[in-house]
């Protein structure tokens, strides 16, 4: 296993010292550079936990930042642990040694080309662009986008039925948040303090867009985050209803508000118990467009499918350090300032006196040469 942290660790141009960091009980190896810090070790080793799932082999650890500062009173950077997982599926050759395919039976090939393929990503701050930086400080947004992969197929309508915030990739583990529940409903924008809102109007019918405000979990060490969303893709001409909504909270209004359709699809997310009887699912001409072409799939009556997706590690920084750093400008301003103080009053003191000084001299100079001038006269 080999990990690679770059120096740059929270993307400020902060070099931290190798020697602050570890991976689980295992300190930097001698690969590391002036850029980044290396750990090569076995993947038991360090230790690392191992998880066996039905379909992986997992070995996780933990790699700490634990900054040790020469000054005892101030820190100027957070400490952070960011979990490490190495993924081995239990159903495949995991030897080092390759291997050659062998192709897939025809029926087996169409069957897995006509699985859609979904995919969840973090956007920048306009929306213009994928985010590269997984580093986020309070007061940010994840700007989230969901899409579905709709290539030969019909179109679909893409819905975020749920989402949870934890601190591993497991979406079951504690302490974990929900920010998406009952079916599309941003819970998270019931709070106070959240802004978070699904985006409006949709730029296309399989994808859909939405922004949650920054957090992170109290007292917890780990200052990472996994978001997990279950997501769901229906034929594009599905009516809205409460099991395919997305809702979010006006608090101007004290009321869910729904991307498409009625509100009144909505009003179950205070109760949590969004659920359509049998046999009133709905579906109406396509509001996206016409059909894509003679490749896509009849629709049938069930004609929907279903996948999780995650997003993470995702390092949350407070703004702590940075409302410290100010402080202690203006604390070094204001002793300048009186420490000035005396320096001008000292400066007033002698100006004052070389004038004194001047103003004698010239009265001197000015006397002399009155005498000078009365003293012929006097002797006539």
């Amino acid at each position: 296993m080999v990990v690679t942290v770059m120096r740059n660790f929270y993307g400020n141009g902060y070099l931290v010292k190798p020697s602050d960091l570890t991976l689980g009980s295992c300190t930097p190896g001698s690969q590391s550079v002036d850029t980044s810090v290396v750990f090569d070790n076995a993947v038991q080793d360090c230790g690392s936990i191992l998880q066996m799932t039905p379909d992986f082999l997992i070995y996780s650890n933990m790699l700490k930042y634990n900054p040790l500062s020469s000054n005892a009173i101030i820190m100027r950077s957070n400490p952070a642990s960011v979990p490490i997982a190495c993924f081995y599926p239990r159903h495949g050759n995991v030897s080092s040694q390759a291997i050659r395919p062998t192709w897939a039976p025809f029926s087996t090939t169409v069957s897995t080309e006509e699985r859609l393929a979904f995919s969840m990503y973090l956007m920048n701050d306009d929306w213009s662009a994928r985010r590269v930086s997984l580093i986020f400080k309070l007061g940010d947004s994840f700007n989230i986008e969901a899409i579905v992969d709709t290539a030969n197929h019909i179109p679909m309508l893409l819905f975020v039925e749920s989402c949870v915030a934890t601190t591993t990739p497991d979406m079951n583990s504690n302490p974990r948040y929900e920010i998406v529940a009952s079916n599309g409903c941003l819970v998270d924008g019931t709070q106070d303090d959240s802004s978070s809102a699904f985006r409006s109007p949709r730029s296309q019918s399989n994808k859909i867009q939405f922004s949650v405000d920054a957090f992170r979990f109290i007292g917890i060490d780990v200052s990472t985050i996994y978001i997990t969303c279950s997501l769901r893709a229906a034929p594009s001409n599905q009516l809205p209803d409460q099991m395919h909504k997305s809702c979010s909270y006006n608090k101007a209004t004290r009321s869910w508000s729904s991307l498409e359709g009625s509100n009144e699809i909505c009003r179950c997310c205070d109760s949590g118990n969004c659920a359509v009887p049998a046999g009133q699912t709905r579906r109406w001409g396509s509001i996206y467009g016409g059909s894509r072409g003679i490749w896509k799939r009849e629709v049938g009556p069930h004609t929907e499918e279903h996948a999780v997706a995650t997003l993470g590690p995702l390092l949350i920084i407070s703004n702590e350090i940075k409302h410290q750093e100010q402080n202690e400008e203006l604390v070094q301003t204001s002793k300048v300032s009186e420490e000035s103080r005396p320096l001008e009053l000292w400066m007033l003191v002698a100006v004052g006196s070389v004038s004194a000084v001047v103003a004698a001299v010239a009265l001197v100079v000015i006397g002399k040469y009155v005498m000078t001038r009365l003293s012929p006269q006097e002797a006539l």
